[in-house]
């Protein structure tokens, strides 16, 4: 990591006499026009971008940049339709994995790995786990602009020591006996779930399927290779989560699948004690720190990785979880000179990591561990960045990774598999036929 603090330092230095182009600048090098970046509508992120849009106009880059920004829910679409015409954006914000792939083998997008074997100090400027996010049949196709948000396990440390319980769950062993020994001591949900919410339940069974099968089964399924979810592993899978839901981990069927995320209701579980453990996005620190001060500050919120599963084929260390957004450049782009300079220059610039750092992101940037460290919560902060350092895997969740409809029919299908509406059996035939 000292090694990659100074390749941080070269790359600024880079980004500093190369560009920075931002909405409604007229500054910039001759030549590449206005290359449009599209990105949602973020209050913390917006100034954060425009702010190095503006550093590039002023540099000596080709051409300038503007930055246009769109709301969540009809960005994909609106996407969708523009990248087939002439109003298609120069540069974009996306997920990575599949929500890309689609516009891979269309030719809608530029590959980015002739800039990157060009600039192998860029290419190493990003952690690799994160950076195959955007890799697609081996060329990348877009670099990452923000942080990282693996899920963890996360657990009331108070609670579990008052039952005997002095450790996270490194097994799926582990965490069967500590549902067990919750249950025999009367707590009535031993593991907070969000079941309004179906993403939270999908956590589960990402989680399962790379610790039984290693990430490949799934990657065959996005790919439509293999035996896609006909793929015995994914039965081992979600017999595995029946076992678990049919354990009472996450109480009555009645309770958690009227309990939300976004409303607190998980969250509140856990702080309040009246749950042992959570599994959620990284963000759930934040909402602890927020909501539940005292609880975080006790020092009485432990996280750790999900635990691994004795025997399986996936790395302990693979995460799942939102790798990062990326910009990827259109390959049919007017402006795709000053488009690709941006997104060469701006993203490990030293200024836009440091402010993402400041608004809370874990950057995987090679050397910002040191800036993570210093900041608030850095023990938190540095633990992220290990873990995403260390991974062999990080798996885009599915719901963002799979085609809509396809995404829409399994967070139905694993829905009523919690409900006991649902077997193991069912749930791959449904999502087979």
């Amino acid at each position: 990591m000292a090694v990659s603090a100074t390749t941080l330092a070269l790359l600024g230095s880079m980004a500093a006499c190369g560009s920075d182009n931002t909405a409604g600048g007229s500054g910039g090098g001759e030549g590449g026009g206005t290359a449009d970046v599209w990105a949602l509508q973020d209050t913390s992120l917006n100034p954060i971008e425009e702010a190095s849009i503006q550093r590039y106009n002023d540099g000596e880059g080709p051409g300038s940049v503007k930055l246009s920004t769109f709301g969540n829910d009809p960005y994909k679409q609106r996407l969708r339709t523009a990248i087939n015409s002439p109003q298609a954006p120069d540069v974009f914000f996306n997920w990575g994995g599949g929500s890309l792939k689609e516009y891979v083998d269309a030719g809608k997008i530029e590959d980015l790995t002739p800039m990157l074997d060009e600039n192998p100090e860029l290419k190493e400027a990003f952690l690799p786990s994160v950076l195959a996010g955007a890799e697609i049949d081996g060329k990348q196709y877009g670099l990452p602009m923000r942080g990282v948000q693996p899920v963890l396990m996360f657990g009331n440390l108070e609670v579990l020591k008052a039952n005997g319980i002095n450790e996270m769950p490194a097994t799926w062993e582990d965490l069967l006996a500590d549902v067990a020994t919750l249950k025999g001591a009367g707590l009535k949900t031993p593991i907070a779930l969000a079941g309004s919410q179906p993403w939270t339940e999908l956590m589960w069974a990402e989680y399962l399927l790379d610790r039984v099968a290693g990430p490949e089964v799934f990657q065959a399924i996005r790919d439509g290779e293999g035996q896609g979810w006909n793929d015995p592993k994914v039965l081992e899978a979600m017999t595995m989560l029946k076992q678990l839901i049919d354990a009472g981990a996450f109480g009555a069927a009645e309770d958690f699948s009227s309990t939300g995320y976004d409303a607190g209701g998980t969250t509140q579980l856990l702080a309040n004690g009246d749950a042992g453990f959570h599994l959620m996005g990284s963000w759930e620190f934040t909402n602890q720190l927020g909501t539940n001060p005292d609880f975080v500050e006790a020092g009485n919120l432990g996280y750790a990785p999900f635990p691994s599963v004795q025997g399986g084929a996936g790395d302990p260390s693979n995460l799942v979880g939102n790798v990062s957004n990326f910009y990827s450049v259109t390959s049919a782009s007017p402006n795709k000179e000053a488009a690709l300079e941006y997104v060469k220059t701006a993203l490990t610039d030293e200024t836009y990591v440091s402010d993402l750092i400041k608004a809370g992101d874990v950057m995987p940037i090679a050397g910002a561990r040191e800036q993570l460290a210093a900041a608030d919560n850095g023990e938190y902060l540095t633990e992220i960045y290990d873990l995403t350092s260390d991974a062999k895997n990080f798996q885009l969740s599915w719901d963002q990774d799979l085609a809509a409809d396809e995404a829409s029919k399994m967070l139905t299908e694993l829905s009523n598999l919690f409900l006991g509406q649902q077997t193991p059996e069912g749930f791959v035939a449904a999502m087979a036929g």
